[in-house]
């Protein structure tokens, strides 16, 4: 992960073979982000999305293992339980131009993955 300051707000590029979650997550700890705004693109594998099921209570989860262009990444950093945690959905679209998308659980940068955190302190 690399990443640079833009007044108080960061960009943030997460490399190939990184996990976005965990290592967004990771930033924001390290850079004491407690509430923010998201958004990114990139090309992204390994995703595993979620579609939250009312009657249940529970998500419905889909595995795409190929690399697919991450054409939406939208989240928010809240807290919970004192800890900076992400919620994102993602829209990603395949060589044939089909789109998926819903709530991320994770995935890993393909090939390359731009984040950018505004938080205005």
């Amino acid at each position: 992960m690399q990443y640079s300051a833009i007044d108080h707000d960061y960009m943030v590029y997460v490399e190939k073979n990184e996990k976005i979650m965990d290592t967004l997550t990771k930033f924001c700890k390290e850079k004491e982000i407690l509430n923010a705004q998201l958004s990114g693109i990139g090309a992204v594998k390994a995703i595993e999305l979620g579609a939250y099921d009312l009657g249940n209570r529970e998500y419905t989860r889909q595995y795409f293992d190929d690399a697919w262009e991450l054409v939406s990444y939208q989240g928010n950093v809240t807290l919970k339980e004192d800890k900076p945690f992400i919620h994102a959905h993602i829209t990603i679209s395949n060589h044939d131009m089909n789109t998926r998308g819903g709530h991320l659980f994770e995935a890993k940068v393909a090939v390359v993955g731009e984040f950018f955190f505004a938080h205005g302190r």
